[in-house]
């Protein structure tokens, strides 16, 4: 480090998390000549520096989580408006971890050069879809479905930005305890936004039988914009094919699963994410519908998915004949919460089944591929190798967390 950054004088730390959340003017006043000085990739950072970093990817992607969550029966319930405030609680989540980019490409702390590469185009990528879903609403009016393509890119943009703080927290962090719960939480929310689209059909489903039922949930001026669209409330509320939300939750929502798996290698990873996912929507549920939103049916399906992935893995089950049992439990389940009116609609046609089961058994077969390969070995290790100096404290800029 320069003489000329080391001399300076810098305030002294706020000691804990929760004495910088208390005083964030003085925390940031110590954190800028502190920690925002350049450095690339790779550049060393002590076990506590990394904790507080990878905290505040956790808490942005929470506001994410919440906002979006929100939105979506925010959007059964009334019209789109800008400035909802579902959408300024994901606006902040958003906020922050623009911040972090920034913060992670011009000091260097935390990532090596792919992880840093993934947080820059998949933050551009995000970034590049707020405008276009802007316009297409100005356009075309109320987008209600998840499944448009402005929207499929901010999922995109979301995965990959996440996809590099995954790699960054799990390439430097210190094997232990912490280190997998962070991680944990961190493949929490990239599950959450790749199943997230299916939420419309587990919203759609309730909405719908509400309407029919003569006690409808939305607003006057939202069912006349429907109709104004040309659309009856069925294409409205479940305006997707109904082999859509078992292929979409088995080949994407598992297929994640599958990765977080077979990535971190901790016992049960899958079953914890649903387990906390599903905990989650049913909090969410009590509150929008105590705040008077609509409500949504759980995809309760995802957990057997799930614990049949976990014991697959554990057991060494190749993909190729792990996944057909799977998909068929998923199905198989899926029939038992239909007969109870607690999913949206399925395509239980022989054709359909066959494809989904194909499809999930091919992609699962392929991440063991991969996962064998020397270049998922070379993946797995840091572009820079030994530039993070794990769990030695380093003074950055005149001061340590340490």
């Amino acid at each position: 480090m320069p003489s000329s950054v080391t001399a300076r004088t810098v305030p002294a730390p706020p000691g804990s998390l929760a004495a910088a959340v208390r005083h964030p003017v003085a925390t940031l006043r110590w954190l800028w000549p502190a920690y925002m000085t350049p450095g690339r990739p790779g550049r060393p950072t002590t076990e506590q520096e990394l904790r507080w970093i990878h905290t505040a990817w956790l808490g942005a992607f929470l506001l994410k989580m919440l906002g979006s969550s929100w939105d979506v029966s925010w959007h059964f319930k009334w019209l789109r408006d800008d400035l909802a405030p579902p959408h300024l609680l994901n606006s902040a989540g958003t906020a922050v971890v623009i911040a972090l980019v920034v913060f992670h490409s011009y000091s260097g702390y935390g990532v090596d050069r792919r992880a840093l590469r993934l947080m820059q185009v998949g933050i551009a990528t995000f970034l590049v879809a707020i405008p276009i879903d802007i316009l297409n609403h100005r356009i075309n009016g109320l987008d209600i479905t998840s499944w448009s393509p402005s929207h499929a890119l901010l999922y995109l943009g979301t995965a990959i930005m996440l996809a590099g703080a995954i790699r960054g927290w799990w390439l430097y962090a210190a094997p232990g305890r912490v280190r997998d719960l962070v991680s944990l939480g961190l493949w929490l929310f990239f599950v959450e936004n790749v199943v997230f689209p299916n939420q419309h059909q587990e919203y759609g489903v309730l909405s719908l039988r509400a309407y029919e039922a003569g006690n409808t949930t939305a607003e006057a001026q939202l069912l006349d914009f429907a109709a104004s669209q040309g659309q009856t409330p069925t294409m409205f509320m479940l305006p997707v094919p109904s082999w859509v939300h078992p292929a979409w939750m088995i080949c994407a929502g598992l297929l994640a699963l599958v990765v977080a798996r077979r990535t971190t290698g901790l016992r049960f990873t899958a079953t914890t994410i649903v387990g906390v996912y599903l905990a989650y929507r049913a909090v969410m549920w009590l509150a929008l519908v105590g705040m008077g939103f609509p409500a949504s049916v759980l995809p309760l399906v995802l957990l057997v998915g799930a614990l049949c992935i976990d014991l697959a893995v554990t057991y060494g089950l190749p993909g190729w004949s792990a996944a057909p049992v799977t998909a068929l439990a998923v199905y198989g389940t899926g029939r038992l919460q239909d007969a109870a009116g607690l999913l949206p609609p399925w395509n239980w046609s022989w054709w359909s089944i066959a494809l989904v089961v194909a499809g999930f058994t091919v992609l699962w077969t392929a991440v063991d591929v991969i996962a064998r390969s020397g270049w998922f070995a070379g993946w797995r290790r840091p572009v820079e190798p030994g530039a993070v100096a794990v769990g030695t404290a380093v003074p950055v800029g005149g001061a340590s967390l340490r």
